[in-house]
């Protein structure tokens, strides 16, 4: 029957039908569906601190003691060298970065698990969740920039600290691309092993917080010697991104176009494969969770 043959009353409005390929995303699709985006943002902002005692204070308060602990612990203690930067900004331009890394990683590894219900009752592109989580994560890492900002100038006007901007600052939107892209692709493949295997769930957070030691936020780079460990330091996609804003902000660290390459090819073949996988999976993922 043609379409002009079928009555008015019998139309839809929305069709929902099966992916074609394992690499199509329907972008108009999450276009239409900005608004419920837009909706799962501001509870993702809301809900986290809604029933504390500080309150959004929070995102001022976590930087600013995990930099003190790093100031006595790894600066004091240790004695690690911070490429002679001001240990406070050495200290929390890596820590912004990482938290909103680690932070969209671990909450998208966990996107079909904590949203089961509402997979299971309604439809809407579920690539939203994931995005949504990036997107409300960025409001707090802005709020650590300013934080980072404030200590920045006061180093800047007050001291003698041999700290100064150069071009490469401008890079920072890639680096928040990078970033995203990187915990985006990282999550929904976590998120869709762990529809089966949700003992996964634990050990990739201890990998988590391992990685952190593996990526130069308490120590430059400069301060592995070894060729070897080097390299592999370098094979790490997160590096180039902390290096080329210490690089770009503070006049410190090092900076190279082919790491920062291959930590962006990196984050596209990720990508590629994070939504092969997260397609195949939300298929009939409702039938294990």
């Amino acid at each position: 029957m043609r379409e002009e043959q079928i009555p008015e009353r019998e139309r839809w409005d929305t069709e929902i039908t099966p992916h074609n390929g394992l690499l199509d995303i329907d972008f108009n699709e999450i276009w239409r569906y900005r608004d419920l985006w837009g909706l799962f943002v501001k509870r993702d902002i809301i809900t986290v601190y809604k029933q504390t005692i500080l309150g959004p204070l929070w995102f001022f308060v976590q930087p600013a003691l995990s930099t003190v602990m790093f100031m006595v612990v790894f600066g004091g203690i240790a004695g690690i060298s911070t490429d002679g930067l001001p240990q406070p900004l050495f200290y929390l331009s890596g820590i912004a970065l990482w938290q909103y890394f680690s932070t969209c990683l671990t909450s998208t590894s966990n996107t079909f698990l904590s949203n089961a219900g509402i997979f299971g009752k309604v439809y809407f592109p579920r690539l939203i969740m994931p995005l949504a989580v990036v997107t409300s994560n960025l409001l707090k890492f802005f709020i650590q920039m300013s934080l980072f900002l404030v200590v920045y100038i006061y180093y800047a006007v007050f001291t003698d600290a041999q700290i100064e901007v150069n071009a490469y600052a401008l890079l920072f939107p890639l680096l928040i691309v990078i970033m995203a892209g990187l915990a985006l692709g990282f999550g929904v493949i976590i998120s869709s092993m762990t529809t089966k295997y949700r003992d996964l769930t634990v050990l990739f957070s201890f990998f988590t917080q391992l990685w952190m030691y593996a990526t130069p936020i308490i120590y430059p780079l400069s301060y592995i010697t070894s060729p070897k460990l080097k390299f592999i330091m370098i094979l790490n996609p997160i590096t180039s991104i902390v290096e080329t804003f210490k690089y770009g902000f503070l006049g410190a660290g090092s900076f190279s176009w082919w790491q920062l390459g291959y930590s962006f090819g990196f984050t596209c073949v990720l990508m590629s494969v994070g939504i092969v996988v997260f397609n195949r999976v939300q298929r009939s993922f409702m039938d294990t969770v």
